[in-house]
């Protein structure tokens, strides 16, 4: 069994902290995993993008082939639809709704949502508005995990609520009980 996930984003989202709660679950239930991470100028709001691979068996390369993604996490709906094309024909997409406009020429938004509602696998909410009614603005992106947590084949939600502990018990816990908040709502939101 095997999980093959893009995760994507602009600099300062969160991509790279879900894909350490991922890793880290992954690696403590003795998955194989690898994973290649691209940094466009991400402290200046550039893309940010990494290929995650988990499998009950050896996995040999740490890219993502176009078409094979089981799934795409976006923190941002623009970065969603860019790598479309590494999708699997029933891979998911679990996305915020909320467009992060750092370009002069981003798309209509208007049309943007309707290219994703259009696709057949298609989880949208508005993470940031949620996180921040929830009190735990800074964890938009576990919230996103949550989303994505049903999805993952070879990981129980279970499991990376404990990687949450971990990765963030050194923060105190009001930082660990916003981001298992943040995670919870996640996962009842996309049920």
């Amino acid at each position: 069994m095997k999980n093959d996930i893009i995760l994507v984003g602009v600099g300062g989202q969160g991509i790279l902290t879900i894909a350490t709660i991922i890793g880290d679950a992954a690696a403590a239930a003795g998955l194989y995993l690898k994973q290649a991470e691209v940094h466009g100028m991400s402290q200046r709001g550039g893309d940010v993008q990494s290929n995650l691979r988990l499998s009950t068996e050896p996995i040999y390369s740490d890219l993502i082939r176009r078409g094979e993604a089981d799934m795409i996490i976006s923190m941002e709906p623009m970065e969603a639809l860019r790598y479309i094309d590494y999708l699997n024909c029933n891979g998911q997409i679990i996305t915020s709704s909320t467009p992060f406009k750092n370009i002069p020429n981003y798309p209509n938004e208007e049309t943007l949502m309707q290219e994703l509602k259009s696709l057949p696998h298609v989880t949208a909410q508005p993470i940031e508005e949620m996180a921040k009614e929830g009190n735990f603005a800074k964890s938009a992106n576990i919230l996103l995990l949550g989303m994505a947590a049903k999805h993952l084949k070879v990981l129980s939600a279970d499991q990376l609520r404990q990687s949450i502990l971990r990765l963030f018990a050194s923060k105190g816990q009001a930082v660990v009980d916003a981001n298992l908040q943040a995670f919870e709502l996640g996962i009842k939101v996309a049920e």
